[in-house]
């Protein structure tokens, strides 16, 4: 008796401990370093003469939407159509007037170079 006693006080104590710990069968979300990152800003002209999935972080405007998920993105050195999915603007709002730093990877089809932005940041 002592033993079923000894085993349900310990499968109640791993419950609490799990219950605890916010278990949910989901992933919760992470929080991450917030300081300086080592990316060099890329400039579009540099951008469109990388290699195809070529990691790199922009920084300029996002001057309009030009299609579903599309806009153009011009800095100092020229322009490059940049897709942003739904889900990756983090909650930020941006407009022409906005310096935006973008990090993605560059997409370059036969006859085209976009850059596919995960993540936008508001620099101003």
């Amino acid at each position: 008796m002592k033993r079923i006693i000894a085993i349900l006080v310990l499968v109640l104590v791993c419950a609490a401990f799990v219950s605890a710990q916010g278990f949910t069968g989901e992933k919760a979300a992470k929080g991450g370093f917030t300081g300086g990152s080592k990316a060099e800003v890329t400039t579009v002209a540099q951008a469109l003469k990388m290699k195809d999935d070529a990691k790199a972080v922009l920084r300029g405007n996002i001057v309009k939407q030009v299609g579903h998920e599309k806009y153009l993105f011009k800095d100092a050195t020229g322009e490059i159509v940049i897709e942003i999915d739904d889900d990756d603007w983090g909650g930020v709002t941006v407009g022409p007037q906005d310096t935006v730093e973008l990090i993605g990877e560059v997409d370059k089809d036969f006859n085209k170079v976009e850059f596919d932005v995960d993540i936008v940041k508001k620099v101003n």
